[in-house]
């Protein structure tokens, strides 16, 4: 897990609203922004969104799978009369262990503040060191003394708890686990309806780039990858690199929309099911080569 560090977070500014388009001369009915169409012939996309899914399948599993066990201790303790504390989640660690590695290099669950009766917030929070040594984040969360007392306002917390789905946040340097570019891939934790935290798996973004990137450099077209956010999380366009915001598309709402492609201004929006990632390439007849490697 990680805050946002020299990027700017977007400022939830509404789309660019469709703009109104001319009858065209040929009798075909004209297509405004940002609507779903049909996609024109041009390089697919479509393999590409579902390796990307495929990638982060296995990270999204364990994510799965550890709030599956965190639901089930909260619930034991609910039908005990009392509140959860720390020991409850401590019961968690064998799991956590045994999911950490190949892209996951930390794993847990965050509670909400107040959900425990002996800490006004908690991670319970395991990661793999350099050496391969799995130990635990040990953070003062005292918020009269902690700046990572309030984690509420993270992307990975705050887009689980908001929409009650899956998320990627980032690209960031992750000051909170790791000192680490990377990626957080969370999802929201219910007990009876009522939501408690979030189960969440960092991912270095070296190790997600050299994942994905074979694929995206396999489309002759550059192409990006964004979160509901617009953070782009991996690129092979110079113009628009891993970290940096793209603003006009309503990404959400593509996440949200129909599995077909979108398109927005040029640029085709492929999302990548069950993964709340886009695709974005551009549009056939908008497209442009993308740039050759340089060879030393």
């Amino acid at each position: 897990m990680a805050r946002t560090t020299g990027l700017a977070r977007p400022d939830g500014a509404a789309p660019d609203a469709p703009s109104a388009v001319p009858p065209r001369l040929d009798g075909v009915p004209a297509q405004p922004r940002g609507t779903t169409r049909p996609a024109a012939p041009g390089p697919d996309p479509d393999p590409v969104a579902d390796r990307v899914r495929a990638t982060l399948d296995g990270v999204f599993a364990a994510v799965a799978a550890t709030g599956e066990e965190t639901a089930a201790l909260l619930t034991a303790a609910a039908a005990e009369g009392r509140r959860p504390g720390r020991e409850d989640l401590a019961a968690l660690r064998p799991g956590l262990h045994e999911r950490l590695g190949g892209l996951v290099s930390g794993i847990g669950f965050v509670a909400a503040p107040g959900l425990l009766a002996d800490a006004p917030a908690w991670l319970e929070w395991w990661q793999r060191g350099p050496d391969g040594t799995v130990r635990p984040l040990l953070r003062d969360l005292d918020p009269e003394h902690s700046a990572y007392a309030d984690y509420t306002h993270w992307d990975w917390y705050a887009l689980p708890r908001e929409t009650g789905r899956r998320a990627v946040a980032g690209p960031y340097v992750d000051y909170l686990c790791s000192d680490e570019y990377g990626l957080t891939l969370s999802a929201p934790v219910h007990v009876d309806g009522a939501f408690v935290g979030v189960a969440a798996a960092d991912v270095y973004l070296r190790h997600f780039e050299a994942a994905v990137l074979p694929v995206l450099q396999a489309l002759p077209v550059p192409a990006r990858l964004v979160n509901a956010r617009g953070r782009v999380a991996a690129s092979t366009d110079p113009a628009h690199l891993a970290g940096s915001l793209t603003r006009g598309p309503d990404f959400a709402a593509v996440l949200d929309g129909p599995p077909a492609a979108h398109h927005h201004d040029g640029l085709l929006l492929t999302p990548c099911q069950g993964t709340p990632l886009v695709l974005m390439t551009p549009e056939a007849g908008a497209v442009r080569p993308r740039p050759e490697r340089l060879s030393r």
